[in-house]
């Protein structure tokens, strides 16, 4: 649209950029929306040189760069805007070039305009419109969900959690901060196995999320240690309701069966304790456990990366490996979510605790602790 506002003024030069030929012809995308908008119109499209040609002799031009070098294409050119199409994928010498075609005839009555729009994801982008921004002139003007009301926020939400979480903060939240790891947990330190070991200690430990709309989850997951070896077997993972949240626990305590024993982490507070006595007692027969967290979340976390950065935590093959590697390599400086972070910690340490006294196989009883 802003490309389109000087097309009556005779000699107007307007230049969209995408990366990719590619980019500019996909469904939707820039030609296909302006062949939408200009076919009804007297313009007409120039196919040889992508172009389309208004009455008053103004043009619009669809061009790409997909090189660096590809900015000498337009070394002829003489514009009075250039608009890229998500910055972030473009060179910044080829970005910076195109000024050099931004002219117009003294006394013209168009302004001269250079303007993008991008995703974040560009070290270069952030450094030139959001550090150094209104002090050098640039203005920055952010986007989200919440900026299109036609919009099915809901459901773009949705498919946004099958991204990683670097993507997924960039995309929902405009975030040009997250970065593509942690500074604790690396992918390529869990290797996935077909199997866990028959025998060894096992734990489901759960971290509950109180509500269904809080955004965060509820986790259970579940370890199991033979020898110097931490294999995680099953991960379940949800936003629930308390009424679907404890069924499920039900549910997945039948099928780990008595061997496993169940530990909460429980909050602080009387709250805390009033939920653990509720666990106790619907799951009766099976052994269970209430935990308080101790200490911050990255110092809970650090004795479980440093056994992965030795490789010995193993995955099991299963749907859940992507979701819980992509959560813990970008623990604790990138992910919005840290709940099978905070599972798997909790997990590590009753099973090492316990291998330091084996004699506990310590359980909550109502109120009373015991072995």
């Amino acid at each position: 649209m802003a490309a389109l506002q000087y097309v009556h003024e005779p000699g107007y030069a307007a230049l969209m950029l995408r990366r990719t030929y590619a980019d500019l012809s996909l469904p939707g995308a820039l030609m296909d929306r302006a062949a939408d908008w200009l076919r009804p119109t007297a313009a007409k499209w120039r196919e040889t040189d992508k172009t389309w040609l208004f009455p008053s002799g103004a043009t619009l031009t669809f061009g790409y760069l997909e090189t660096e070098a590809s900015k000498y294409r337009y070394q002829g050119a003489e514009l009075q805007a250039v608009f890229f199409d998500e910055l972030s994928q473009f060179p910044e010498g080829a970005y910076r070039y195109l000024f050099s075609r931004l002219r117009r005839l003294q006394g013209a009555e168009v302004p001269i305009r250079m303007r993008s729009a991008t995703n974040p994801g560009s070290e270069w982008v952030k450094q030139r419109f959001l550090v150094e921004g209104a002090a050098a002139g640039r203005v920055f003007v952010p986007s989200r969900i919440s900026d299109n009301p036609y919009l099915d926020a809901e459901e773009y939400k949705r498919t946004l959690d099958e991204l990683d979480p670097v993507t997924r903060q960039q995309l929902l939240e405009g975030d040009w901060d997250v970065r593509a790891e942690g500074a604790l947990f690396k992918r390529h330190w869990f290797e996935i196995v077909d199997a866990a070991p028959a025998l060894g200690p096992r734990v489901r430990f759960w971290d509950m999320a109180s509500t269904k709309d809080g955004g965060d989850w509820s986790v259970g997951l579940k370890m199991v240690r033979s020898g110097g070896i931490f294999t995680i077997e099953d991960v379940q993972r949800g936003r629930w309701t308390p009424h679907e949240r404890d069924a499920v626990i039900l549910q997945t305590a039948k099928l780990d069966g008595h061997a496993v024993k169940v530990v909460v982490e429980q909050e602080p507070g009387s709250a805390g304790v009033s939920v653990v006595a509720a666990m106790v007692q619907m799951l009766a027969g099976y052994p269970v456990e209430g935990r308080r967290a101790t200490g911050d979340k990255v110092t809970r976390a650090a004795p479980l990366a440093s056994q992965a950065q030795a490789g010995n935590v193993k995955l099991v093959a299963g749907g859940w490996n992507s979701a819980f590697i992509d959560e813990l390599s970008a623990f604790p400086s990138v992910g919005i979510h840290d709940d099978q972070c905070d599972s798997a910690s909790g997990a590590f340490g009753v099973l090492t605790e316990e291998s330091e006294n084996p004699l506990s196989g310590s359980f909550l009883v109502g109120s009373a602790r015991g072995w």
